[in-house]
């Protein structure tokens, strides 16, 4: 074959072969940009038929996604669900009706992907007859977004991987955007303060359409870009709001009042500022989707997503979070904060390099008593040995550093085992950082922490 020939159309067996075969054909793991992705797309002939509802924020996307679909569920719709990234099985990425699409049903489209960016590249100018380059992202974004395409659902949610109007997800023109939160983070890409990010996020928003605003300051940039395009802008605070007390809160927005209802089954405080951007949301899309108050409570007191402040209870009591970023580890922190007394508190800590390690550390680091620093199984991960650089770094400056163990692991279980040995019934450890710390410790199932404690056995 000659070196400028076409490469033949790729075909495997099984979905780890596709998911190697992505991970190869584009030399970026990140191009933003929705040209490369829209000429594939046109060539599968892709097209939803029914609402999508598109979350984008810097925390919070993926409890709310679970949000809308558990009470969506619950009000009689069939529902798609493409989230990323996932914790431990690809999998986990695409749900129909509640449960995780099996592998065997992604084949197809992943064939399909596959036959089309060939198609594409041969039609366009740019390739010379060579197929359209995909990022492993936006290469399963299409698979997953076919599939849902193909399922006969009543509505799709997506939630957004990066910013927003770049997004591979933002290829589908969406009926309600929701947008949760807007922090500092992927500055790489976003732009380096809220402005620029809030501008980013915006570009999930349509005209004509809702799009619900959680966050209660929400940037300049975002503000006009929805009067800009005439998007039907609902605002924390202005078009929605929410109270509660140790029991129960309540919520109102545009006409509709709901008494009563329990906090969601999702822990946190933060999780209540989702719910009410939730519920706005399907206000907003009453006239296509109603639901009744009651599908509301039961949805939220159903719904389920592991890694959000996911206490897991025995002797010492485990909490799994995926706080990834200053924003998410600060709300980690209240949240931390308000579960009662602890004698010690031990963390497991694995980040990657490109986020504000230092002041993720800053947030936390008084809550926390010994730390288990340990690297992470990807290239774009901080090394353990530097993360103890940093807590170190910090001490320096502070003006009454505590004495504080410290050690590195090479990897989350063995900080975990260490932890856990280490721990007397009555602490708790935490385990955050990073989606890949806490799948390390999902994917080997969660460790039975009621067992004898194992005194002097502690490394540190």
């Amino acid at each position: 074959m000659s070196a400028n020939a076409p490469a033949p159309v790729a075909r495997f067996a099984t979905l780890p072969e596709w998911l190697s075969h992505c991970e190869r054909i584009h030399p970026s793991t990140i191009e933003l940009g929705l040209e490369r992705m829209r000429r594939v797309a046109d060539a599968l002939a892709l097209r939803f038929d029914c609402p999508i509802i598109t979350v984008a924020g810097t925390n919070g996307k993926g409890s709310t996604c679970a949000m809308l679909e558990a009470i969506l569920q619950q009000g009689g719709y069939r529902t798609g669900v493409y989230t990323s990234p996932h914790i431990v099985h690809f999998e986990e990425r695409c749900r129909i009706d509640g449960e995780n699409v099996q592998a065997a049903d992604l084949l197809p489209h992943f064939e399909a992907v596959e036959r089309a960016r060939h198609q594409a590249g041969q039609n366009g100018t740019g390739e010379g007859g060579h197929p359209v380059s995909l990022t492993y992202f936006e290469f399963t974004t299409l698979a997953i977004a076919r599939l849902l395409s193909h399922s006969k659902l009543d509505v799709v949610i997506l939630e957004v991987g990066l910013g927003g109007r770049l997004d591979a997800t933002n290829l589908f023109d969406t009926d309600c955007a929701v947008i949760t939160s807007i922090d500092i983070d992927h500055t790489d890409f976003l732009g380096p303060d809220r402005e620029s990010i809030g501008r980013e996020k915006a570009g999930i928003l349509r005209p004509g359409k809702p799009a619900i605003v959680c966050d209660p300051m929400p940037p300049q940039s975002l503000l006009a870009y929805a009067a800009e395009i005439g998007a039907d802008l609902w605002l924390a605070g202005r078009d929605f709001n929410y109270a509660g007390d140790r029991q129960q809160w309540g919520w109102a927005g545009r006409g509709k009042r709901i008494h009563g209802l329990a906090y969601p089954a999702l822990r946190g405080a933060n999780q209540l500022i989702n719910a009410a951007g939730v519920l706005a949301a399907l206000q907003a899309l009453r006239p296509l989707l109603p639901v009744t108050a009651q599908a509301i409570r039961q949805g939220l007191a159903l719904v389920e997503l592991p890694g959000r402040f996911q206490i897991v209870p025995g002797q010492p009591v485990l909490v799994l979070d995926v706080a990834h970023n200053p924003h998410a580890v600060a709300t980690l922190t209240a949240n931390l904060d308000v579960m009662g007394f602890y004698p010690t508190t031990h963390a497991v800590f694995g980040a990657m390099q490109d986020k504000d390690i230092t002041s993720m550390l800053r947030k936390i680091g008084p809550l926390i008593d010994r730390w288990y620093f340990t690297d992470l199984p990807v290239p774009r991960a901080e090394k353990a040995s530097e993360l103890l650089n940093r807590w170190q770094a910090l001490q320096l400056l502070a003006q009454r550093p505590r004495e504080v163990p410290v050690a590195t692991f090479a990897d989350p279980l063995a900080a975990l085992d260490a932890a856990i040995k280490a721990a007397e019934p009555t602490d708790r450890i935490v385990v955050f950082g990073s989606f890949f710390t806490v799948s390390a410790v999902l994917a080997n199932g969660i460790p039975r922490l009621d067992a004898p404690h194992l005194a002097g056995s502690s490394p540190l």
